[in-house]
């Protein structure tokens, strides 16, 4: 009997968010738009001088796969996160963040010395996010970390793409997958950043290999993967190496498709300030929406109002009393 909904495996870092001008990313050679791993000196040097010229806007949990989780597990959801912090001040802040929303972690049997990873996040005026990451312990993220009971036990397993950048992570994901499939937990992969496709495309493949249920990606990293630049055509694409396919195209909303049809998710007209999280954000709501058995035309606008909710925000998460007014909104139109 499966007891979790979606068990989650990815990164564990604590964001930290500033604005920028397109200038600062300029001088600081910094590619817009993407993510990248940087020593803890040099983001510690950015930061220092990103403090000189503004605020923090924002210091919160982070990481791909945890934030999808957050708002998977704030609509309602069960959840379980397989991840590594160090046991410094920012890693029992990392556990306490998620235990605070419900989510059951691997956390309470680590003892581990080093530093928690720490994200970066720069946001130009037109909400584009250019982030820097510093991966810390996380970067040893192993099978030592899974847990093979709560991988048995959920409907789903949701891998982060960011993994890809570690070979002991990879061998995770592997060992993950083949728990999975074993014990009929349908497999769910994001891309998480087109850096990932553009530069890592073996370790995408490598998660694709053998196929999955359900794969998430936006418009360019869905471009990057077939070479189509029409999110239709991509799709179909697509569909060789999973059996659903949700493409996410910012202010257009999103295209989900399956053996049988494509289907296009209206956007929601709002003022973006920072989109950063706004896949996760996709990812978690939808999978909310298709473990509570709704239509997947109902999942996909209930992802695209809660994507949209967020950019108007700084940060990479909503409160639970703001996604459950959302929740509350889709279903007075059924």
């Amino acid at each position: 009997m499966k007891t979790i909904d979606v068990i989650g495996i990815g990164n564990a870092l604590v964001d930290q968010e500033f604005e920028v001008t397109e200038d600062f990313l300029a001088k600081h050679h910094l590619e817009k738009g993407m993510m990248a791993l940087i020593e803890e000196d040099d983001q510690n040097k950015l930061i220092a001088e990103l403090s000189t010229m503004g605020e923090l806007k924002k210091q919160c949990g982070g990481g791909s796969a945890a934030n999808s989780l957050v708002a998977f597990a704030q609509f309602g959801g069960s959840a379980f996160y397989c991840c590594k912090v160090a046991n410094d001040e920012a890693g029992d802040f990392y556990q306490r963040d998620l235990e605070h929303v419900g989510i059951q972690t691997n956390l309470t049997d680590q003892d581990n010395d080093g530093t928690t990873g720490r994200c970066l996040v720069m946001v130009t005026p037109d909400a584009e996010r250019t982030m820097r990451t510093h991966l810390g312990i996380t970067a040893d993220l192993s099978v030592n970390e899974l847990h093979p009971d709560a991988i048995a036990a959920a409907k789903y397993l949701y891998i982060e793409g960011y993994l890809i950048t570690s070979e002991i992570a990879r061998k995770a994901i592997a060992e993950a997958k083949r728990i999975a499939r074993e014990n009929d937990t349908k497999i769910v992969m994001t891309c998480s950043d087109p850096a990932m496709v553009k530069y890592f495309r073996d370790g995408i493949d490598e998660i694709l290999d053998g196929g999955v249920d359900l794969m998430f990606c936006n418009k360019e990293e869905a471009e990057l993967l077939t070479g189509e630049t029409d999110p239709h055509a991509a799709a179909q694409r697509l569909l060789n190496c999973a059996s659903t396919v949700a493409i996410t195209l910012g202010k257009e909303g999103a295209l989900i498709a399956d053996a049988q049809r494509q289907i296009h998710i209206p956007g929601v007209p709002v003022k973006a300030i920072d989109t950063n999280g706004a896949g996760d954000m996709f990812a978690g709501a939808m999978l909310y929406g298709i473990t509570q058995d709704m239509t997947l035309e109902q999942a996909g606008r209930l992802a695209s109002m809660a994507a949209a909710e967020l950019v108007t925000e700084f940060g990479a998460r909503l409160s639970k009393a703001r996604q459950q007014q959302l929740l509350e909104k889709l279903l007075s139109y059924a």
